[in-house]
This record gives C-alpha cells, sequence and structure tokens, in this order.
C-alpha cells in the first residue's frame, strides 16, 4: 500500500474545496457588482447609468396628480388641495368631491402618459406628492388608510416597462415646509419646528425607501421640494440650521434600509439658496437640486447653481423650470445643457395653458367654478348666496375627468420642440 495516498487524497480534497471556494467567491463578487451597476451611481459632478455612461436628467413633473394646486384649475386665493377641497364640498357636496377626486386620480397620469413622455425622448419623470398619500388622514376621497403605495407602484411600473426613470420628490411634507400654497400648509413652515412632523416626514421616507430599496427604475428621493419661503427671512437662524440638521436626521434612517438610491436635497427659498449647506460628505450618494423660474436664460441665470456645484463638486439638476414661452424654454435648456445641468420642467400637463407637453381642454361651465372662488365665503349664509346651480358644476367636473385622460389632451408641439424632443 502507497504510504503516500492518505496525503494525497487530502490534498487532492483541499483543492477540490479551494476551487470550489474560489468559484462561489467570484459569484459573489459579481453579484456584489452587479448590484453595483444595478443602481444610477455618482462620478463627481456626474450621475452614471447601470452601463456606466454619463445621463444627463431630460424629464418633465406629473405635477396637479398627486398634490392639486389652484392656480392649475385657474384659481387664485383658492391655491391648495385644502382649499380647493372645501370649494368643491361647498358647490357640490362631499360624496361627490371624494368620488371626483378618486376618479381625478385614476384619469390624471395613465402609463399612456408615461408612454408618451418616454416617445418624446425623455428619460426621467419626476411625481411630486402629498405626505398624506402615506398616513390615515383623508385626502384626495380616501378616508382612513391612504393608497400612495399603489399610485406609486403602478407609475414606476409603467415608467419600467417605458424605460424611464423615476424620481420621488416630498411636495408637501407633514407641517409644511413650504409656508405657502405649494405645500398645502398653514401658512408657515412648521416642520421645521415641530418635533412630531419631523418624525413622520423621516417615517414616511424610511417606509417609502424600504419599499423601493431594489428597484433600479427609481432614480433617486427629492426629499423636500421648495422649503422655508422667502417671507421667513426673520427666522432664517433657526429654520436653516432645521433644515440642514433635519436632512441629515432623514438620510440616516433611510439608509438603514437603502443604500442604493441617490438623495437629492433642495435648497431653501423655492430651492435657490444653497449657502445653506455646510456639510455634504456624510454621504456618499448625495446630489443637489435647484429651481428656476421667470429668470434671464444665459450662464448668469445659473451661476450660483454651477458655483456651488464646483464647491461641492457633487451633481446638480433642475427639478423644477419652465412656466414660460417657448423661446425662453429652448434658450434656457440650452444653456443647462451646454453647462451639463439636467433638468425636469413644470409641468407635463395643464388645462389650455401652452407651458407644458400636452394641454386639457377647458370644460364648458368652469368659469362658473372659477367665479365662485373668487366670492366671499366667510359664512354659511354667504356660500349659500354664492354656490352656483349644482348640476352645471358637476357636469363641469365630470368633463375635466374625460377631458384630462391622454386620448382627449392636446399634444404641445412648439413646447416639446423647445425642449429639444421629438412630439
Amino acid at each position: 500500500m502507497n504510504r503516500y495516498l492518505p496525503v494525497l487524497k487530502i490534498q487532492s480534497r483541499l483543492k477540490q474545496w479551494l476551487g470550489i471556494f474560489l468559484i462561489l467567491l467570484t459569484l459573489s463578487l459579481n453579484a456584489q457588482n452587479g448590484s453595483a451597476n444595478k443602481f444610477v451611481s455618482i462620478s463627481g459632478q456626474n450621475l452614471i447609468d447601470t452601463k456606466g455612461q454619463k445621463i444627463l436628467i431630460q424629464g418633465t413633473n406629473v405635477g396637479n396628480w398627486l398634490n392639486p394646486e389652484g392656480y392649475m384649475f385657474f384659481f387664485k386665493d383658492t391655491s391648495s388641495y385644502r382649499l380647493i377641497d372645501q370649494a368643491f364640498k361647498e358647490m357640490v357636496g362631499p360624496d361627490f368631491t371624494n368620488w371626483f377626486w378618486r376618479e381625478f386620480k385614476n384619469n390624471y397620469i395613465t402609463e399612456k402618459d408615461i408612454q408618451y413622455i418616454k416617445s418624446t425622448g425623455m428619460n426621467t419623470v419626476r411625481v411630486p406628492f402629498h405626505y398624506k398619500q402615506f398616513t390615515d388622514e383623508d385626502f384626495m376621497g380616501q378616508t382612513g388608510k391612504q393608497d400612495g403605495f399603489v399610485i406609486l407602484d403602478n407609475v414606476i411600473k409603467w415608467s419600467k416597462k417605458h424605460g424611464l426613470y423615476v424620481i420621488l420628490d416630498m411636495h408637501v411634507a407633514p407641517g409644511g415646509q413650504t409656508g405657502d400654497n405649494i405645500d398645502d400648509s398653514y401658512g408657515y413652515p412648521w416642520l421645521f419646528t415641530e418635533k412630531a412632523s419631523q418624525k413622520q416626514f423621516v417615517d414616511i421616507w424610511v417606509q417609502i425607501a424600504k419599499r423601493y430599496a431594489n428597484e433600479p427604475t427609481v432614480m433617486g428621493y427629492d426629499l423636500l421640494n421648495e422649503p422655508i419661503a422667502h417671507y421667513f427671512e426673520k427666522d432664517y437662524a433657526v429654520l436653516h440650521p432645521s433644515l440642514e440638521a433635519l436632512y441629515k436626521l432623514a438620510v440616516t434612517e433611510l439608509r438603514k434600509v437603502d443604500k442604493n438610491h441617490i438623495v437629492f436635497l433642495g435648497g431653501s427659498q423655492w430651492n435657490s439658496n444653497f449657502s445653506i449647506f455646510n456639510d455634504w460628505k456624510y454621504d456618499s450618494k448625495l446630489a443637489f437640486t435647484g429651481h428656476r423660474y421667470w429668470s434671464g436664460t444665459d450662464d448668469n441665470s445659473i451661476k450660483d447653481f454651477l458655483e456651488f456645484r464646483a464647491k461641492v463638486n457633487l451633481p446638480f439638476f433642475i427639478g423644477e423650470t419652465g412656466e414660460n414661452t417657448d423661446q425662453w424654454v429652448k434658450d434656457f435648456r440650452e444653456t443647462l445643457e451646454r453647462n451639463n445641468v439636467g433638468w425636469t420642467f413644470w409641468p407635463y400637463k395643464k388645462m389650455v395653458e401652452t407651458a407644458g407637453m400636452v394641454i386639457i381642454p377647458k370644460p364648458k361651465d368652469w368659469d362658473l367654478i372659477v367665479e365662485y372662488t373668487k366670492q366671499d365665503r366667510s359664512s354659511f349664509e354667504k356660500i349659500r348666496n354664492a354656490r352656483p346651480d349644482q348640476q352645471r358644476v358637476r357636469n363641469a367636473l365630470i368633463e375635466l375627468l374625460h377631458n384630462m385622460k391622454f386620448e382627449n389632451n392636446r399634444i404641445n408641439k412648439g413646447y416639446i420642440e423647445a425642449l429639444g424632443m421629438n412630439p
């Protein structure tokens, strides 16, 4: 018997085990690399797609869908969802109004809209939402448990099918982050002074991040839309540090469930003031987002944004701009692209107005509703005296639900061409 045979057998076994270990190690590393490349990432001032190529955000905002705004309905002082909802209920009652809002969510944006956005050549859709869609508070016809995840699941599914990235934007935060109609608040950015609202804000983002942690169609999370309006300058010493602290808290908690997605941070004063940021090195996947309306269109119009980007050496994109002429849109868009600044113009869809990709025809008796919102409704007697014919109002609201469907919209060719896209 060969006395070396047992040793040779052991050596053979070791080689087999070593081979298996190396195969498993290789598979593990490949899996990790695959995971890393599965999501949009950051390299200096650039966003990098899953193929390792630089990507410039070119997209639109589906505004007014999940956070109705008064000006989109031609209302003036009836400017936020809460006030719109109240006016509708005064005119046609709570049951009809709740039904209207549920249908509104079903009709305003559908897969056909997402498919069309992609067909123009865009690569991203920013989805503004109201925090109440993730609470037990009454909102848009829902009482009790809300349907926010059902809605987001659908828009992400449609976007994945048609090849669009999604940026999720909390347009309205608990307590209000802006202090104006934009955030459906009570006239002050209470989010930055109230601990319960801050906790709810963070908890909702953690829920969202946990649900979509492994979904590469989601490019990232835009934590707060237009925080701290310029009206509150005397309180900046308190509000600004609170904003940065809240961002850090939200990112820290969010990272416990999602290490994959980019987190976009906006400045104060309508996403325009970035001097509030003192620290941006606490997370490796931070980027910044500014808004700019009614400015010039040359390089000077974004000089402050470009200087901030150079300072932090991180990606910067324009989350909102537009609401202007086709020529302005074209000139400003070209300036952004020339400076490697991505964009999502506001909004995708509007009633009648031409400053959007598609146009919703105005219902026959819509002016009747607009006129009611202008009346003094400060008492029940005044509401009774101002209330228009209920059936005409109901018919106008039903017609709006019909008109807002994509198949009944009109394509705004000039605006889309100004964005460098194909109508």
